[in-house]
Order: C-alpha cells, then sequence, then structure tokens
C-alpha cells in the first residue's frame, strides 16, 4: 500500500454547514414576518383609533351659508324654459390650507339651483369645458332614458348636450351630478353638483303650492347641500380611499353649500331645509344639538302625506329630506350628524357610523317674521299596490357587483312592463353598507328587515339605504312607455349610489317592454356608447 506524503486537507461534512445556514434563513424570515405582522397590527390599531371623527364643538361657525343662485333661464316661444349650465375648472376657500382646485357649473364649486313648475317643458344646455368626458345625470327626475344623462350620454371636451323633457311629477327636491362609468365619485367630489326644486303648478291646490309651506328660496326655503371633504397637504381634494373602509373616501370636514363652518341667520318662525346628501360614501344621522324636534315634509320624491315629528333622521349618499324646523327670536343650535342609531344595527367604525360631526349653525334673529301653522296633510300617500306587482326580482349588492355580475355597458340586466308594477327585493351580497337607486322611478318601501319601514321611510323615494341583515322591500311602479330604453335609446340604471361602488361595477340597467314581452333572460345585448354628444 501506498502512502502520499502529501494528504488531502479533512473537509467537514457539508450536510450540517447547509442545515445551519437554512435555520439561520428560517429564523431570519420568521423574525421579519413577526415584526411585519407586529406592524400591521399596530397599523390596524391606530388606524381602529384614528377612524372616530369627532367634531363636535370644535368648529368656529364663522362663515356665513353660502345659498346657491336660482340658475337664470329664457322662456322660448312655445314655453319651452332654457337653462344652461357650463363645467368648468376654478378653485375655491373650502378652508383647507391653501385655495383648493374645484371643478363647478357656471362657478368654482357646486351649480346654480335649477327651478321649474309641474307642467313646464324644459331644456339645459351643458356646456363641458372640462379637459375630460363627464355626464350630467337629473337624479330623481321622470324623464325619457336619452334625457337621463347616465353612463351612455358623456359630454367630450367642448362639446354641449341639450336634453329637453316636460315636468311632469310632483313638487320635490332633486339634484343634479355627473354619472361618467367609472368616475362618478371623482367628478362628484370635485365639485360637480346641484340641486333641483321642482314646484307644484299654480293653482294646484297643493300644500306646496297654497303657501302653507315655506317658500320663499335662500330665506325660508333653503338647500342644504352636505358633503364631507379631506385634504391633501397642499390643499388639493383628497381621492384616495382608506384600504379599511369599504364604502368608500370619508372626509375629516364638512361643508354646507360649498361654506366651511357655516352659520345661518334665520329670520322666520319656520324655515324649511332642503336636505340633500351629496357626499360620495357618508351617511348622516342629522339632528339638532339640543334634540329639538322639527317636522319631516318630503322625502325624495316630494311632499309626504302628512307631517311627522321627528328628533333626527338619516340619509345615506343621494337621499333627500325637507324638515321645517321652528325656532323663537335669539336662539341658537347646531345641525349635527350624531352616531348612527343602535336600532339600525352595530356601528362600524371604518364606515363612518361612529362620528359625530358638527354641520351647521341656525342663528335666530332677535325679531322673525310669523310662519302660517304646517297644514295636517301634505300630499296623497304613495298609491303603489304591492297586490298589483306582476313579478317579484331579487338583487344582492356587493361593493363590486350587483347579483354577482359588474356593470356591462352592452348588457341588458332587466327587462320590466310599461305601466306594471314590481317588487324589488334588495339585499346587502357581502355584508357591509349599502343603498339602491333606481332611474327615472319613485317606488314605495314596504318593508326594512322584515318590518314596516320607519316614518321617514313612507314617502316617496328613489334611494333607500340597505344594511347587512335588513334587506329592503320595494314596490316599484313602470310608469314608463314601451320602448323606453330600447332599440336606439338609452338604458335606465339601477345601482348602489355609495359612488366607490358603483364605479366598480354595482350598476346594473333595465328597459322597458311591452306587456308579456321579452324576459330577463332573451334581453338583448347593446353596444356600448361611443358617440360623445355635440
Amino acid at each position: 500500500m501506498t502512502f502520499s506524503p502529501h494528504p488531502a486537507p479533512y473537509a467537514a461534512p457539508a450536510r450540517p454547514r447547509r442545515r445551519r445556514t437554512l435555520v439561520l434563513v428560517l429564523a431570519t424570515v420568521f423574525a421579519l414576518v413577526v415584526l411585519a405582522v407586529g406592524g400591521f397590527a399596530t397599523w390596524i390599531a391606530v388606524s381602529f383609533v384614528n377612524a372616530r371623527v369627532d367634531t363636535v364643538g370644535k368648529i368656529a361657525f364663522d362663515r356665513p351659508l353660502a345659498i346657491p343662485p336660482l340658475a337664470p333661464s329664457r322662456v322660448e316661444a312655445d314655453g319651452t324654459r332654457v337653462f344652461s349650465l357650463r363645467m368648468q375648472e376654478g378653485e375655491a376657500d373650502l378652508g383647507g390650507p391653501q385655495p383648493t382646485p374645484t371643478w363647478g357649473f357656471d362657478g368654482a364649486y357646486l351649480g346654480p339651483t335649477l327651478r321649474a313648475t309641474r307642467g313646464e317643458k324644459v331644456r339645459v344646455e351643458v356646456t363641458n369645458t372640462l379637459a375630460e368626458a363627464s355626464t350630467v345625470h337629473w337624479h330623481g327626475m321622470h324623464l325619457p332614458p336619452e334625457m337621463d344623462g347616465g353612463p351612455h350620454q358623456p359630454i367630450a371636451p367642448g362639446d354641449t348636450w341639450s336634453p329637453h323633457w316636460t315636468i311632469d311629477q310632483p313638487a320635490a327636491t332633486l339634484w343634479y351630478h355627473p354619472h361618467p362609468h367609472g368616475a362618478t365619485a371623482a367628478h362628484v367630489r370635485r365639485g360637480l353638483a346641484g340641486m333641483v326644486v321642482l314646484d307644484d303648478a299654480v293653482g294646484a291646490g297643493s300644500a306646496d303650492d297654497a303657501g302653507a309651506l315655506p317658500r320663499r328660496y335662500g330665506v325660508d326655503d333653503v338647500p342644504v347641500i352636505v358633503q364631507d371633504v379631506r385634504f391633501e397637504d397642499d390643499g388639493r381634494i383628497k381621492e384616495g380611499g382608506s384600504l379599511l373602509s369599504s364604502v368608500g373616501l370619508l372626509g375629516d370636514r364638512v361643508l354646507v353649500n360649498g361654506t366651511p363652518g357655516p352659520y345661518h341667520e334665520v329670520t322666520a318662525q319656520r324655515t324649511r331645509y332642503r336636505l340633500l346628501n351629496a357626499s360620495s360614501a357618508r351617511t348622516y344621522t342629522f339632528a339638532f344639538s339640543d334634540r329639538r324636534a322639527f317636522a319631516l315634509v318630503g322625502t325624495d320624491g316630494g311632499l309626504v302625506e302628512r307631517p311627522v315629528a321627528l328628533d333626527e333622521i338619516v340619509l345615506t349618499p343621494g337621499e333627500r329630506a325637507e324638515i321645517v324646523v321652528t325656532m323663537e327670536p335669539g336662539e341658537r343650535t347646531v345641525l349635527r350628524s350624531d352616531p348612527l342609531p343602535e336600532r339600525l344595527g352595530d356601528r362600524n367604525r371604518f364606515a363612518g357610523d361612529a362620528d359625530s360631526l358638527d354641520v351647521l349653525e341656525l342663528r335666530a334673529a332677535d325679531r322673525l317674521t310669523p310662519s302660517p301653522p304646517l297644514p295636517q296633510r301634505l300630499a296623497p300617500a304613495p298609491d303603489v299596490d304591492p297586490d298589483d306587482a306582476v313579478r317579484t326580482r331579487t338583487f344582492r349588492v356587493s361593493g363590486n357587483d350587483i347579483n354577482g355580475r359588474a356593470m356591462d355597458m352592452t348588457r341588458i340586466d332587466a327587462q320590466v312592463e310599461s305601466g306594471s308594477t314590481e317588487i324589488w327585493e334588495v339585499s346587502s351580497g357581502d355584508g357591509g353598507t349599502h343603498n339602491f337607486h333606481v332611474h327615472d322611478v319613485q317606488f314605495r318601501v314596504l318593508e326594512v328587515g322584515e318590518q314596516t319601514p320607519p316614518e321617514d321611510q313612507r314617502g316617496w323615494k328613489d334611494t333607500v339605504a340597505v344594511r347587512a341583515g335588513a334587506p329592503v322591500r320595494l314596490a316599484v311602479r313602470f310608469d314608463l312607455p314601451v320602448g323606453a330604453g330600447t332599440a336606439d335609446d338609452v338604458p335606465y340604471m339601477f345601482h348602489c349610489h355609495l359612488l366607490r361602488h358603483e364605479d366598480a361595477g354595482a350598476m346594473g340597467q333595465f328597459v322597458v317592454v311591452g306587456p308579456g314581452e321579452g324576459s330577463d333572460e332573451d334581453a338583448p345585448p347593446r353596444a356600448p356608447a361611443s358617440t360623445h354628444h355635440h
């Protein structure tokens, strides 16, 4: 046997060394995971603590409430009342760290109030001077689908759209806002919104026409357009939402008619406030700081049957309420948004349900103009009879879809029979907070959570809250002509009015057919709108 004079150095086995390296790597990864989980848990905890917004007693109320001007109009030879609106960029003092870039109609922020009378023919000439296309939807209005201003009717930059129709519905508080598919939240948040006030015809003998309700615009009949905003450090309106908020972006301050910290000088014994929740995501529980009672006299679609005494009213985005507030000389009170009432379920901090917000201070003058007492009857109750329903439809609303299908501009989701009544049962499909708006119609709320609806939900409605565990049952009558939304026309929409949900796909389309014609299963496909309005 031969031995080498220079034996090879001893080599340690490789396996133990690899094992030690693997253990070290795994330990490092584990430590990083622990740190990440701990950091995320800390972020969640801090976010939970900071999720609640409370501005009660912290608002100076040092600016007089701006009153949107009544939009000027002209009357043509055939009696058509013509309004003009200009969509434009601007800059406004909204109480941010510096002036805020905004959008508005005929001004820097928001738009004028359009006022018209039942029976009038109207035309609105809408010119878009923005750098991108948008639309103008007449929320709550009864009108042909091609005049509705939904996502199929974009107005290109530099173009003018001139919808026209006849006012054919009772006195009501409506509003107008953009409706471009996928961008509605941003366009509304930047300031594109305004109110529409419809009056009953002179001599109609209604409570609205007879002078039984306050109706001096800007004096004892006051628009209250409520929005929440949050600012970037440079004063721009924040548009991104919290990852923890399922409803969308929630602001930490409130504007009324574009005014931060507003007060209203009350000069009449009774004042009618037209409340509009024009926020993109926030639900408000309106009440007064002294919990004084007020009279609900109108909901989305017009006057209620009789005044309803309340000390709070909950409005989700898009909903309206007309309330009459009685004050004594020299009194002051603050309109607030309180936490969501416990009767409506658990409060979700990340949906704003636990927030407390000061909104508007009312300051009564030392001498007030006398007001007549409110009449005991205001309008007929909604006359939609559920026993007349020809069918029942079920809608499960989620953050990105309805009935598991996201919005498709080429798909018709429902065909309704002209003149028919249907039952629409709407529920939350994901356990979250939603609401539901149907274009062109006003409906009757039959049940909320299998219970008789509260008194503030018994008038005409076009938008209704949909909360987890509390499905709503609606009676909807389609007083629309055969062909509305078919052929070369555009369909009507139904959707969640939490605008992030609408933009994400929680929207569908319906058209009107004759009795016994067609079904949802054989609804014709549609080509998406590609032509901008001129």
